[in-house]
């Protein structure tokens, strides 16, 4: 404040002239340079702080506009370099205004009383009478919201979880808020007790009420028209246009909102895309889509997730209230007007046809399509694994990464086959061989978790799973034995034999994350334990699950690799490494066949049904491929091939220098 000063009797004079008043002329101090001309018709109150206005803004239309206050109120500001603040009806009060930021046409623009601008705030997400609630917070990562909600058995690390949030929101409760430098807001409703980051627009928007907007040069926030939001947190590279209604929400990094979409009590992570529907109590991990007016999510927990049209679920039965929820673990996805009654649990990467009634749980059988007959729930476990469309999802999904700084919140492994995904594979293998022993290979039928599956279901169940664990232990295998180089047996011995045990056992997807179930205990005991202090402290253990995947990852294939093949890999022979290879090699080229037959359906007679609409069958044909291009140039069927080549090259360079060992080892000394 030292190179601030007081306003001299010329200039007081000279701004009263041009409409201007104060409370108090004294508690009004400026910087140099400082001129008069660039305020006008404005009233101080409170004591006010103004940098010099020397800017002149170019708008889209190509109009000039110079920086400065004019037709406003002022109250209790500090008010950037080069800030434009026009007319502002009912005033701006108690804000720390960034450099170059731009207001103008605004309601109102205020602090009243004390904020914590939407931290501490209480989501009950999940469940609706607040069982599982979330206390949003700067820079909440799915991880941790994860462990919030769903680790309610222990009871300890809620607490401690929710002392560490506590402090913060009393770290930033202020009567001051701030909007940073190069922000702008037009054309506005009512802004109250909002902190705005740098480089947000805000522009035609209703009402925005006790929240934050993190914003940035390289992820910009855009709040535009219509937009009303309460008691809520944006993270940076989101965008929340079109009438979207939010209130007590927390919105991840470069989140998409739009055409009237609305939600309440829900948490939506990174990329997540809202269109016309609604959410209530709804966990949205990364990638979680709802694209149609007609679709409802209400209670559930979902990642990696694409909701059709009138997808529905309840999530009471008329009894207790609305305390049910569900879990659609990643992947999964809904055809239209799919329905299903909460609680239920729906195996990662599953297909929803139809409506189902029965709370099952197909947790342990991933990659299948749950269908309905007759008001019956029917299981096909594993066909999602011979579906192009699985393929095609998972290589979107980073292809559509918005964020520029994706490190810095929700840490995403994007893997298909992971050791999260394969021990449900193993686990579904297992239970459909017990399923055919218990109940007898005649069965037509076979019951599990309220749903039927059909005996030839079951049978290519077992297949499929058996073909993804040997590919994913296969490229698991080939990816160490290519991270070192090896000349003899015991060098290649030395490079598969694990370091450590680290990732042994159950692995876990925690909305994004996938790491070890252990590990992720030894983190809850050292937050219960009062070890972790800090959510900073948490943010680098999950950082470190992440950078740590791909050891773990060997660590667990390895363990699993030894109790598949009933020897430890210390006495393994380049047989047994070959032979491994031979089955890798197989896996691949098997799934790869049937994705490549799954891919011809799109381009079968029947796809062609409305094309050539006034033609003949040639006609049809040539509409057909001027639209759709030609089977053999489509690009997911050209990766298809191009993958099985890539592969079989890579099994045939191991297994040349596996001979080589082999050859070696059989030479005289």
């Amino acid at each position: 404040m030292r190179s601030f000063r007081h306003l001299t009797k010329e200039e007081i004079t000279l701004l009263e002239k041009q409409g201007c008043s104060a409370d108090n002329w004294n508690q009004v101090v400026v910087n140099e340079p400082f001129t008069t001309g660039r305020i006008v018709n404005v009233s101080f109150s409170g004591a006010v702080t103004l940098q010099p206005f020397r800017k002149i803004f170019t708008l889209e239309d190509g109009r000039k506009v110079p920086a400065g206050l004019y037709n406003t109120a002022i109250h209790h500001c500090e008010v950037g370099r080069d800030a434009h603040i026009s007319d502002i009806r009912d005033g701006l009060s108690n804000y720390k205004i960034g450099e170059e930021v731009f207001i103008r046409d605004a309601d109102n623009i205020a602090v009243e009383n004390e904020s914590t601008f939407g931290n501490g705030t209480e989501v009950h997400v999940l469940d609706e009478t607040g069982g599982r609630s979330v206390k949003i917070v700067d820079g909440l990562s799915a991880h941790m919201a994860y462990m919030l909600a769903m680790y309610r058995h222990r009871p300890g690390l809620t607490r401690a979880m929710y002392r560490m949030i506590d402090r913060y929101t009393e770290k930033v409760r202020s009567s001051m808020g701030h909007i940073g430098k190069h922000s702008r807001i037009l054309h506005t409703g009512t802004v109250k007790n909002v902190n705005i980051g740098a480089w947000c627009t805000i522009e035609g928007s209703r009402s925005l009420d006790e929240g934050t907007i993190h914003s940035s040069k390289s992820d910009p926030v855009f709040v535009g028209p219509g937009v009303t939001m309460k008691h809520f947190i944006l993270s940076e590279g989101s965008r929340i246009s079109d009438d979207v209604i939010l209130d007590h929400c927390f919105i991840g990094h470069a989140c998409e909102m739009g055409k009237q979409f609305s939600a309440e009590h829900s948490l939506f992570f990174s990329n997540c895309i809202a269109y016309h529907g609604e959410a209530c109590s709804v966990f949205a991990g990364p990638y979680t889509v709802t694209h149609h007016k007609s679709t409802l999510l209400i209670a559930g927990m979902f990642s990696f997730f694409n909701a059709g049209s009138g997808t529905n679920q309840s999530n009471h039965m008329y009894k207790l209230g609305p305390v049910h929820h569900g879990v659609m673990e990643r992947g999964s996805k809904t055809a239209s007007d799919s329905y299903i009654l909460w609680p239920a649990k729906v195996g990662a990467f599953t297909v929803v046809m139809g409506r189902h009634y029965k709370n099952s749980d197909t947790s342990s059988l991933p990659f299948s399509y749950l269908i309905e007959n007759k008001d019956e729930s029917f299981l096909s476990p594993g066909v999602n694994l011979r579906s192009v469309g699985t393929i095609r999802d998972a290589r979107k999904w980073p292809a559509r990464d918005k964020r520029n700084r994706p490190a810095d919140a929700d840490l995403i492994n994007f893997n298909l086959l992971s050791p999260y995904t394969i021990n449900k594979v193993i686990a579904g293998r297992d239970l459909l061989q017990r399923l055919l022993e218990y109940s007898g290979e005649k069965s037509e039928f076979y019951s599990f978790e309220n749903v039927k599956i059909s005996r030839s279901a079951l049978l290519r169940g077992i297949r499929l799973y058996n073909i993804a664990l040997y590919k994913f232990l296969g490229n698991s295998l080939i990816q160490q034995l290519n991270s070192k180089p090896f000349r003899d047996i015991d060098s290649m011995r030395k490079i598969l034999i694990p370091e450590n045990h680290t990732g042994k056992g159950k692995w876990t997807d925690l909305a994004g994350l996938i790491a070890p179930l252990d590990e992720i205990e030894t983190l809850a005991d050292n937050i219960e334990n009062g070890k972790i202090k800090r959510m900073q402290k948490i943010r680098e253990v999950f950082q470190d699950f992440h950078k740590h995947y791909y050891t773990w990852t060997w660590n667990w294939a390895a363990d699993i690799l030894e109790k598949e093949t009933g020897k430890k890999i210390s006495d393994w022979t380049v047989e047994d490494v070959c032979d491994m290879v031979n089955k890798w090699k197989e896996s691949v080229t098997e799934l790869d066949k049937m994705l490549y037959e799954d891919a011809k359906k799109e381009f079968t007679l029947i796809s062609q049904t409305g094309f050539g609409i006034d033609g003949d069958k040639n006609t049809k044909t040539l509409d057909f491929e001027q639209v759709r291009g030609k089977f053999e140039e489509n690009p997911q069927v050209k990766s298809i091939q191009d993958h099985l080549r890539k592969k079989n090259a890579l099994a045939d360079e191991i297994t040349a220098k596996l001979m080589k060992i082999r050859a070696f080892a059989g030479k005289p000394s």
